[in-house]
């Protein structure tokens, strides 16, 4: 409140008459050289209200699930059958589907992705004429999904289960299934029999599909059953179409899942095998229960078991395979003649065991390729169970396939060709997706950043970790890809893959997210406290469903930091870095005396600073400021303790930041702006006025002058101009005589009152 009180003063003085003896001259301004206009704004970067809701019963504020979170479970009964021929899969399932939520029913809503392959989609309409990841990549066939029938399931009191037709209606890639009763709230349970079938596509939008080989066809079944949609707190039905692009958004539950297939046929399947003896060879039963006791790689059906293998094709047999899975959010299958297999022990954390199982052609095998695949499972498995919470299940098995790489609980298709690093990074990649989303359920057809960023993000450290950094890649150059992190013409992260180019999902989706995360772990928050509160994330929202603002408020809860400024600049917004060095001053222009520095904030986003300044002699000191001198400042002048002579000053020496401008990052001796230090000796002293009761002293401290009016705090002043002070706080301009024996203080409102020296 005192502060107010030098403006009071001095209207006072205008009141009393004082006035009539002051000069109201308007004090002269000074040309300055032009500098560019900074577009930097900390009432964007720090604005409040980063949040639109406040926490509630399901979503707390801390970013943990509320005291009344609920969440819809999906539990699967499935059957298929498989035509290798025709490629087509006849199916059945029974669904169980229990209502938590707070509301009552009277229809339900699946996901038919299969209907994406129709020539009539939404999706196959989107598909651009250049080529694209995305649909049947110009197969034509029968695609979709063919519904033969939809029944409700009830069971009498005596146990007697009847099946009654239902209602349903398809649009595109969705169906909605209309119940003969509504579905109670808080545990509602209805049962939905569909059977159905379709015919794969060779190249199912990178996610599934049948590759040819020389020793028969490789099957990778992917959304192949109708799937049901979230209900959640948020959104209420979670409908968005499949469109090729946007990925998935399914309830968790258990899975049970009969699969036949023709006899010479090997099959591997999300979870655990339960009838290996009707399945499987007695030398590889033998086999396997060796890989699940060994560090190495144990070949379970060889090369030469698979040329072997080729003679029974054609046979009328089949066999039935039988998986369960507990607490997934989905489940996929992989079934062919040409598999060599081979596994090994997984360790995890609490002392149980699982098995990394790898399945794969003749093409692929060799120690420089898919030899080495179960290993590449084994370590990525063990490390990001180590790193952030346990694997689940019982296997992880690694196929190769005709697609570039594509993840399921507990069980990834990976390219068939790769070799070497590639073989290790899509590994690595597609297994990192066990925890993000297959634990951590976030909806990817809305934010693909939630786990294509995050488990980008993990495989940076997943690289670094395996076998003595034996991939281990460069860090990131942010001021390399700063132009195109950071392109103006680009979605934000926070947009939809469906809304992206598909051209910038690779950046939007994967590595923009990933390099903030990397950049908020290693400048901002620092390992240890980044590592918490990510752990503590995931821990939250295992099998469960968050949204971006429950990742956002954990960070910033467990971390102990307001990082809103962060979130707006990286994922909402597509703001750019540009930081700049200034000018340098040396204190009473001797080098000895230390240096100040200025730096400026030219462009949209705030981040901290890292300054290298190396002096003459060659000592470099590294100077680190917190992203708060940006909170209501563009500019910032800071002291650096030197005693001699600066050579040069680096705005961010490691590249760690997406400085989009280099060329002002860098003050040299010699060409940089080397400003002249204000002598503040000869403005110190006691000061008074004739025309009124005043008297001010100017002292300095730590080369800040101080004005001190009597009974009234301290205000600083700074230098505008040949000398020429002014305190904004206190609404004054000091301008001194060229003797430094006296000044003129000027108010707002131009009037000059005279002081001099004592």
């Amino acid at each position: 409140m005192r502060n107010n009180c030098f403006r009071v003063l001095f209207q006072l003085a205008l009141l009393i008459g004082f006035s009539t003896s002051w000069s109201q001259d308007t004090p002269s301004t000074g040309t300055t050289s032009a500098k560019p206009v900074s577009k930097y704004d900390y009432h964007d970067a720090f604005g409040p209200f980063f949040y639109t809701n406040n926490g509630s019963s399901t979503r707390s504020a801390s970013g943990a699930p509320g005291h009344e979170y609920w969440q819809n479970r999906a539990d699967y009964k499935l059957t298929a059958k498989l035509n290798e021929k025709t490629n087509e899969i006849v199916g059945s399932e029974i669904l169980t589907y229990t209502n938590n939520s707070t509301d009552v029913m009277s229809f339900v809503w699946m996901h038919l992705d299969q209907n994406l392959f129709k020539s009539d989609s939404r999706g196959n309409a989107l598909i651009p004429l250049t080529g694209s990841r995305n649909g049947a990549r110009g197969e034509i066939f029968d695609g979709g999904h063919k519904i033969k029938s939809v029944k409700i399931v009830t069971t009498s009191k005596g146990g007697k289960s009847t099946e009654k037709e239902a209602k349903y209606i398809i649009t595109d890639s969705r169906m909605q299934v209309f119940l003969p009763d509504d579905l109670k709230a808080k545990g509602g349970v209805v049962k939905i029999k569909i059977d159905f079938s379709f015919i794969s596509p060779k190249e199912g939008s990178d996610r599934m599909g049948v590759l040819d080989t020389k020793n028969g066809k490789i099957f990778t079944m992917a959304q192949w059953y109708p799937r049901m949609c979230v209900y959640d707190d948020i959104r209420g039905w979670n409908t968005n179409p499949y469109l090729g692009a946007s990925e998935f958004y399914l309830e968790y539950g258990d899975f049970d899942v009969n699969i036949t297939v023709p006899a010479n046929h090997v099959v591997v399947c999300s979870g655990e095998l339960l009838n290996s003896t009707a399945v499987y060879t007695a030398e590889e039963q033998k086999r396997i229960t060796q890989a699940k006791q060994s560090e190495k790689t144990v070949m379970i059906r060889t090369a030469e078991e698979v040329a072997a293998n080729v003679s029974k094709a054609g046979t009328t047999s089949e066999k039935t395979w039988h998986f369960k899975i507990k607490n997934a959010r989905d489940l996929s299958w992989a079934s062919s003649p040409a598999f060599i297999l081979d596994g090994a022990r997984i360790n995890l954390p609490s002392g149980a065991k699982a098995l990394a199982l790898s399945a794969y052609p003749v093409e692929s095998a060799g120690k420089e390729a898919w030899g080495r695949a179960t290993e590449y499972t084994k370590t990525s498995i063990e490390n990001y169970s180590k790193r952030w919470f346990e694997y689940p299940y019982p296997v992880a098995t690694n196929v190769a396939g005709n697609e570039g790489g594509m993840e399921y609980p507990g069980i990834v298709f990976c390219g068939w060709e790769s070799k070497g690093e590639d073989l290790w990074g899509v590994t690595d990649h597609e297994f990192g997706h066990g925890w993000f989303p297959m634990i951590v359920g976030s909806n990817e057809r809305l934010y693909g950043w939630m786990d294509e960023g995050f488990n980008t993000f993990i495989n940076s450290i997943s690289s670094t970790d395996f076998n003595n950094g034996e991939y281990k890649s460069k860090p990131t150059d942010l001021h390399q890809n700063a132009e195109y992190f950071t392109d103006p013409k680009n979605e934000p992260i926070m947009s939809s893959p469906d809304n992206m180019k598909e051209k910038n999902i690779g950046l939007l989706c994967y590595f923009k997210p990933s390099s903030g995360l990397i950049a908020l772990r290693e400048q901002i928050l620092g390992p240890e406290r980044f590592d918490l509160a990510f752990r503590t994330y995931t821990e939250r929202w295992a099998f469960k469903h968050p949204a971006p603002d429950d990742f956002f408020r954990t960070m910033e809860n467990v971390a102990g930091e307001d990082l809103s400024w962060f979130w707006r600049g990286w994922f909402v917004n597509n703001w750019r870095l540009d930081q700049g060095v200034n000018s340098v001053k040396y204190v009473k222009n001797d080098p000895a005396n230390g240096a100040v520095i200025t730096i400026e904030n030219f462009e949209k986003m705030a981040m901290p600073v890292v300054l290298d300044v190396k002096t003459k002699s060659g000592k470099v000191t590294r100077v680190k400021l917190p992203v708060e001198i940006w909170q209501r400042n563009v500019d910032w002048s800071f002291k650096v303790n030197t005693t001699e002579e600066i050579e040069s000053v680096v705005i961010d020496a490691d590249h760690a930041f997406p400085d989009m401008n280099e060329s002002n990052n860098t003050w040299k001796s010699g060409t940089g702006t080397v400003e002249k230090d204000i002598i503040l000796d000869g403005y110190l002293g006691k000061f008074s006025t004739k025309v009124a009761p005043l008297k001010i002293e100017i002292t300095e401290k730590n080369s800040v002058l101080f004005a001190e009016i009597t009974d009234y705090p301290k205000f600083a002043l700074t230098p505008i101009g040949n000398n020429k002070f002014e305190s904004k706080e206190a609404g004054v301009t000091l301008e001194f005589n060229e003797a430094k024996n006296g000044f003129d203080m000027i108010i707002s409102s131009n009037q000059k009152l005279p002081f001099t020296r004592d």
